[in-house]
This record gives C-alpha cells, sequence and structure tokens, in this order.
C-alpha cells in the first residue's frame, strides 16, 4: 500500500510517499480501506515537534526522543469502507462506510489502516468521504465545548479563534442551539464565518474583544489565545469560561478562578463518547452542520498540503484524499 512516512522531526519535506505491507487485522480490528484523511495543525506540530516545552518530553517518549520510531505515520483522522473485519467484531461488516479518529495510533495518511472496532462510526449517508474525515476532530471537539458550556437558546457566545477545523463547526454548532454568536478570528476568514451562520464578526489584529466593553454568557477559546482575566471580565454574572487548549498555566489558573468567583471556568476534558458522536451525527443527518473544506490534495502532495497548514490562513479544513 501506498502511505506518507515521516521518519524525522522537521518541515513537511520530511514527509515521504512509500510502498509499506498492506495491515492485517487483529481479531477485535477492523481493516479500513481510506478514502479521506486530513492535515490538522496538531499533525504540524508533531511532525516539526514545534509544541510547548513542557509537552516536548512526553512527546518525544510517546513517538521516539531523537526520530519518530514509534508511530512513522502520521494522521489523526479517517473516513473509508471497512474492507475486512477480525473474527470477534460485531458491530461493523465489510462495505460499512465510517469514519474514525485514530487518537493516539495516529496512521491516517496511508491507503489501509486497522482500528479497534470501538474507534469508527458509520458515516451519515449525506456526506461524502471528504466531509466525514472532517468529523472525528473538529465536529466531535466542536460539540463537546458547547455541550460543555451548557449553551442555551437566546444566549451571547463568543467563539475565539472560530476559522479552523474545530471552530467552523463550534459557530454551526452554537447557532443550531440557538445562541446569537460572535466569531473571532484574522480578517480573511470573516467572510466564510457570516456564510455559515455568525451573527457578528471581529477581526482579532484590529479588536480586542475583551476590551470592547461587550459581555457574553459563554466564551470558548478554541486555539487558547485570549486574555485569561479579559476573558473573564468579558463574562456576564454566572457566565461560562471554556478552554478549548489550555496551557499548564491556564489549568491552574481556571481552577483557581471557579473556586473564587461565580464565573466558572471550564476545561477541555477528554472526548469521543458515544453519546456525543450520536448527537454529532444527528446534527449532521439533519443538515444543521456541515464541513467547511478550504483545499483538497491528493496523498502524494501532502507536504504542499503541511506547507499551506503551516501558514495559518486555513479556513476550516485540509483534505487529502487516498486512492
Amino acid at each position: 500500500m501506498r502511505a506518507i512516512i515521516w521518519t524525522k522531526y522537521g518541515p513537511p519535506d520530511v514527509l515521504q510517499l512509500k510502498e509499506l505491507e498492506k495491515p492485517v487485522p487483529k481479531d477485535d480490528e477492523v481493516l479500513v480501506k481510506v478514502c479521506a484523511t486530513t492535515v490538522l495543525i496538531g499533525d504540524c506540530e508533531l511532525r516539526s515537534l514545534r509544541i510547548p516545552l513542557w509537552a516536548r518530553l512526553p512527546v518525544r517518549i510517546l513517538l521516539g526522543l531523537k526520530r519518530p520510531k514509534r508511530r512513522t505515520i502520521l494522521g489523526q483522522e479517517v473516513a473509508g469502507k471497512i474492507e475486512a473485519v477480525g473474527k470477534e467484531v460485531t458491530r461493523f461488516k465489510q462495505d460499512d462506510e465510517i469514519f474514525a479518529p485514530t487518537l493516539l495510533r495516529l496512521s491516517a495518511y496511508a491507503e489501509y489502516i486497522c482500528l479497534p472496532e470501538t474507534y469508527p462510526v458509520l458515516k451519515p449517508a449525506n456526506i461524502t468521504f471528504e466531509e466525514a474525515a472532517t468529523l472525528p476532530t473538529g465536529g466531535i471537539y466542536g460539540v463537546h465545548l458547547l455541550r460543555k458550556a451548557g449553551i442555551q437558546s437566546g444566549e451571547r457566545v463568543l467563539i475565539n479563534g472560530a476559522g479552523g477545523s474545530i471552530g467552523t463547526y463550534a459557530v454551526q454548532i452554537a447557532k443550531s442551539f440557538g445562541a446569537e454568536v460572535t466569531a473571532v478570528d484574522s480578517a480573511e476568514k470573516l467572510a466564510m464565518l457570516r456564510s455559515i451562520g455568525a451573527d457578528h464578526v471581529i477581526d482579532y489584529s484590529q479588536e480586542d474583544f475583551t476590551k470592547s466593553g461587550e459581555t457574553y454568557d459563554a466564551i470558548i477559546d478554541v486555539v487558547g489565545k485570549s486574555s485569561f482575566s479579559g476573558s473573564l471580565r468579558s463574562l456576564k454574572q454566572n457566565g461560562r469560561f471554556v478552554m478549548g487548549n489550555p496551557s499548564l498555566l491556564g489549568r491552574i489558573r481556571g481552577q483557581l478562578a471557579s473556586s473564587t468567583s461565580e464565573k466558572k471556568v471550564i476545561l477541555e476534558s477528554e472526548t469521543h463518547s458515544t453519546e456525543e458522536y450520536t448527537f454529532l451525527k444527528a446534527l449532521v443527518e439533519a443538515g444543521k452542520i456541515k464541513a467547511v473544506i478550504d483545499r483538497t490534495y491528493p496523498l502524494e502532495r501532502i507536504a504542499e498540503a503541511h506547507r499551506y497548514v503551516d501558514t495559518g490562513q486555513k479556513k476550516g479544513n485540509v483534505v487529502i484524499t487516498v486512492g
């Protein structure tokens, strides 16, 4: 099979197309013929090891100290067809169309991948494989963060970092809850954010939302870059500040603030629950949310896709077609 291997930390050119042996599923696994995957900012951060200092040692222990050894194929989300199932698998059968996160296994940048049967979710019939490939990260985290915030109809919600994989879904999910949504991102993404339902948009390079005097029932910081104290000031009484990508210091400050204030700080926690996937699928099948796909590349041009994502200019998702 064709796969993109990664044998050292560095720029996009470290990604190389190779022929590898097709994997064989274990008894409790499914073999997926990959139709589409994505390039996430997280993939680029792992590739280059451009991550916070406190996280570098754990990541190196997981992947390899000097170079990737334990995981040599990147990629965190897939959509495709079940080609074979292990003898203990009961949830899926051959030719089922699915999407799935790969979690710590990575390995989505290939024509085939083996996954435990607990990972895949049946693909909604009303979307393509390319659209389905964006759900395991952007879609599920969008659901997770908005449900953690407890959004109610009529509430004012601000989403910081609204133009990326998670943010574009979060905007649409908040609208499906009946919220009035303010989306914050760079100028080139604002028209897209209006097109998916944002009621108000803010160019962060021109305006600091924490200094505008506006207040919100909930602030969802997808990228973890807003001012902590400023965000708390921008909340109404009993408002909720959801930190989607908190730093170590942010986690500490969040716990302290929640214990001393009526305003609640909610830290990102583990997701990928069956309940949340069921909720996500229902939104997709009802046509309430849709994938925002900026660019699509074939597998052999994945280094080019990484270079584009590295610019920080992507709107929504960058998808890789496979096969």
